[in-house]
């Protein structure tokens, strides 16, 4: 391939992530704008793919990268289904009226917030952990500069919880399957996952001082609601269990939980010709599928071009603890399954302690921009006003539970 094309593509990819940062002064919706991107780009691989060699790698390039596409795609479509269905009957309120007091200070609330966040996506997948911990927050009504920040909270946390779980997070089960760190290993990253979340919730809860009262409403819900919630919770536990007994990828275990819904609705009476249960797929947020299509088309021409391997570069000239820091402050730029997966290709040679440092730097590094982390671009998609710009204004503290959490978990290393 020619060396302009390279230098072209990464352009793309800078101009896709400035529209993004720019969607609130331009006025165009960020999934138009990174498809455009996205497919701009494999356009031009595969007119400058050159001989017939060059030619058959970049379709093979395109087939895997439509593969990772598929399998988030059909996984976000089963998750989103169940919570639009549990929201619109209002189970997911009902949860909460459960567990919160009629009256609660705003301080408290953002704290019990970020540990059901963090707690949640330690056990289920870290899109499932956003999209149930947005409509918690949805659910309270609170007002816009509020919601902001108990959803930043949230992306924080949901991102901190899944790096100690192989079901966390995709880059933890990655580098377990590698064999760079074991499980109890990686249970140790709770820990310091746990003071950095408490650390920026402890900073975003000064300015809170009033207090929230919730008015308590009585459980009204069919006996259909309730058989779908408990298959959604059966769904998240199975994918837990398969995934870990007998290695069944998360979208199979999802779409097989989904198929159960419609067939309970269908038992139960709930799926008629005036209110077929398949209309509730209609009513998740294509915009989201849409964006993750066109980030994912991106990192995949980025990747077919080596350019991702060339970040790896940095442990050459730097120390393996300040190069895995970096690496997570990238992370947050670019995707980091591919920033991952070309280390774990490398020749670099770490401890267990910099495996660990390096599995808490790239799954909670994507956390200080909105677009590093499919929790972040979950909750972009849910909350209209939480945009790159209204995200972006709490970066430094973000900047410093990410430092906060990164140095506990160095430092815990040493006592391995």
């Amino acid at each position: 391939m020619p060396e302009f094309l390279s230098v072209i593509i990464i352009g793309l990819a800078f101009a896709g992530l400035l529209f993004v940062i720019l969607e609130d002064v331009i006025h165009i919706n960020k999934a138009q704008t990174v498809l455009f991107f996205g497919t701009l780009s494999w356009l031009l691989l595969f007119m400058f793919s050159g001989h017939e060699e060059n030619h058959a790698i970049v379709i093979e390039g395109l087939y895997e990268n439509i593969a990772e596409i598929a399998g988030l795609w059909l996984f976000l479509l089963a998750a989103m289904t169940f919570v639009v269905y549990l929201n619109k009957k209002g189970l997911i309120e009902s949860l909460i009226y459960r567990f919160l007091p009629q009256q609660i200070s705003e301080r408290k609330l953002l704290f019990f917030i970020a540990l059901f966040a963090f707690a949640f996506s330690s056990l289920a997948d870290n899109i499932t952990a956003t999209l149930i911990s947005i409509a918690l927050i949805l659910s309270l009504k609170l007002e816009t500069k509020k919601t902001i920040r108990f959803a930043t909270v949230v992306v924080f946390a949901v991102n901190s919880g899944g790096v100690a779980m192989i079901t966390g997070d995709v880059t933890t089960l990655m580098i377990f399957l590698q064999g760079k760190a074991s499980i109890t290993n990686l249970l140790l990253l709770s820990m310091p996952a746990l003071l950095a979340v408490i650390a920026l919730a402890t900073l975003l809860s000064f300015s809170l001082k009033e207090t929230i009262h919730i008015q308590m409403k009585k459980d009204n819900h069919e006996p259909v609601d309730v058989a779908i919630a408990f298959v959604f919770v059966l769904t998240i536990l199975g994918t837990i269990a398969s995934n870990i007994l007998f290695d069944i990828p998360p979208v199979l275990t999802f779409l097989f939980g989904l198929s159960v819904m419609f067939l309970v609705a269908r038992a139960y009476g709930e799926d008629t010709e005036n209110d077929p249960i398949l209309n509730y797929i209609r009513q998740i947020e294509f915009d989201t599928l849409l964006f993750f299509l066109g980030i994912l088309l991106l990192v995949g021409a980025l990747k077919e071009i080596h350019a991702l391997e060339s970040f790896v570069r940095i442990y050459d000239v730097l120390p393996i603890w300040l190069a895995n820091y970096i690496m997570g402050i990238l992370s947050a730029i670019i995707d980091n399954v591919p920033l991952t997966a070309a280390l774990l290709k490398s020749d670099v040679t770490m401890n267990v302690q910099q495996w660990l440092s390096l599995t808490y730097a790239v799954g909670v590094g994507g956390s200080m921009l909105i677009i590093g982390s499919a929790a972040g671009i979950v909750a972009m998609s849910k909350i209209e006003a939480l945009t790159f710009i209204s995200y972006f204004k709490y970066f430094l503290l973000l900047f410093f539970a990410y430092t906060l959490g990164y140095g506990a978990t160095m430092f815990m290393g040493t006592l391995l």
